[in-house]
C-alpha cells in the first residue's frame, strides 16, 4: 500500500460533524492522512497557481524592470503591459477561489484567524487598487509609489494567507 506523507496539520478524525463533506465536497475536510477530495484539491490548486502568477510575477518584472531600461526607454511599460496580460486574469482568479475558500472553512474559526482573514481581504484589495493606479499613472513618482504598494501588498497578502492555511 502506498502511503503518501502528510502536512504537519491537526488530525481531523471522522465524526459526524465531518460528514457533510460527502454530502458537500466543496466544504471537505480532510482526513488525516487521506488525500483531499478533487474539488477541494482543484481549489486549492487554482488559488495557488493564481497567486503564483500575480506575486511571482511582481518579483520577477521587478527585477526585470532596471535591464529592460538597456533595450529601450519604453521596454518597461511594454512588459508591464505584456504582463498585465496575465496577471489581470489571475487576480481574478486569486479574488475567486479566495471567496470559495473561505466559503469552504470559515466556519468554526477563532476571533483571530477572522482578524487576519479580514485583514489579507483588505490588503488584497489594496494591491489591485494600487496595480490598477500603478498602471494608469503617469509620473515617475506615482509609478513607484503604486508599484512599491502593489507589491507591499501583494507580499502581505500571501504571508497571512499562510497563516491562514494553519
Amino acid at each position: 500500500m502506498l502511503h503518501l506523507p502528510v502536512w504537519p496539520r491537526p488530525a481531523y478524525e471522522w465524526s459526524h460533524e465531518n460528514a457533510r463533506s460527502v454530502r458537500d465536497p466543496l466544504r471537505a475536510t480532510p482526513v488525516s492522512g487521506q488525500l483531499a477530495p478533487a474539488l477541494v484539491g482543484v481549489r486549492l490548486c487554482l488559488h495557488v497557481l493564481a497567486a503564483t502568477i500575480w506575486v511571482g510575477g511582481q518579483l520577477t518584472l521587478a527585477g526585470l524592470v532596471g535591464p529592460a531600461r538597456r533595450l529601450g526607454e519604453d521596454a518597461p511599460r511594454r512588459l508591464g503591459r505584456a504582463f498585465a496580460r496575465l496577471s489581470w486574469p489571475a487576480y481574478v482568479v486569486v479574488l475567486a477561489t479566495g471567496v470559495w475558500n473561505v466559503a469552504a472553512v470559515h466556519q468554526n474559526k477563532g476571533t483571530a484567524w477572522q482578524i487576519v482573514l479580514g485583514v489579507k481581504i483588505a490588503v488584497a484589495l489594496v494591491a489591485g487598487l494600487a496595480a490598477w493606479l500603478h498602471a494608469r499613472a503617469r509620473s515617475r513618482a506615482a509609478i513607484a509609489i503604486f508599484g512599491a504598494l502593489t507589491g507591499v501588498c501583494s507580499l502581505a497578502a500571501l504571508f497571512l494567507g499562510v497563516f491562514l492555511a494553519g
